[in-house]
């Protein structure tokens, strides 16, 4: 393949920033434990706002990226019954949903960050740089219903087709960049953006997603007792 920019952030790119996102946690987790975690800052916030700003953000991005991955790498809609169509509305009215609810709680904690002194003064870096990335990848995103809306009304859903293709020559290791060469320039951008935030994520605090607690929701209750002492 001749080499071209297209090759080069389409078909090199995507294993960087994969090859980086699963090094890099690997070694981060091996040698910075302190560090691995959200270093949560609620307690420096109201918690009804709190509670929230995080609900509205981690529900909205966590639905995102299970919409990404079954519509892109699974055919669980189509075994459903779903046409390309019919695929493509669902995908839109997922999308546009998780991603205004997910806008509306990133922009609140990142207000937060930004203007609480004592949220802004515990905060580093990349704490605020990841948050405006992620903002712009979802911006980008719901951008792109602009283009994905219209074409589910029309029937045409060409681009959504290509797009799935793409994903699935780069989850086989068998890229085809060539695939969307002419596909709109707001998807491309998404998807860098989206890209570069798994090239990111061993840098931020993101990577606490890697331990996410879920066996809390069936380990055992715990019996805490309160230690009396006896009186001499």
């Amino acid at each position: 393949m001749i080499w071209s920019w297209n090759y080069f952030f389409f078909g090199v790119y995507p294993f960087i920033a994969g090859t980086t996102f699963l090094v890099g946690s690997a070694i981060r987790y091996e040698r910075e434990q302190y560090g691995w975690s959200s270093f949560s800052s609620q307690i420096l916030a109201s918690k009804h706002y709190m509670m929230w700003a995080s609900n509205l953000w981690h529900v909205g991005i966590l639905t995102l990226f299970l919409g990404h991955f079954t519509g892109f790498l699974t055919n669980i809609l189509e075994w459903l019954g779903a046409d390309p169509v019919e695929h493509q509305w669902i995908a839109a009215s997922a999308g546009i949903t998780a991603g205004v609810l997910a806008m509306i709680g990133g922009l609140m904690l990142l207000l937060r960050r930004l203007l609480d002194p004592k949220v802004r003064y515990a905060s580093r870096f990349m704490d605020i740089f990841i948050l405006v990335w992620l903002l712009i990848t979802l911006s980008f995103g719901l951008g792109t219903q602009f283009i994905s809306v219209p074409d589910a009304v029309s029937g045409h859903v060409q681009n959504m087709q290509i797009l799935i293709q793409y994903v699935r020559s780069i989850a086989t290791f068998q890229p085809d960049p060539a695939l969307i060469r002419t596909i709109p320039i707001i998807y491309k951008i998404h998807m860098f953006c989206g890209m570069t935030v798994f090239l990111l994520f061993p840098f931020s605090r993101l990577v606490h997603i890697w331990t996410v607690p879920l066996n809390y929701a069936i380990r055992p209750y715990q019996l805490v007792r309160a230690k009396i002492r006896s009186v001499i």
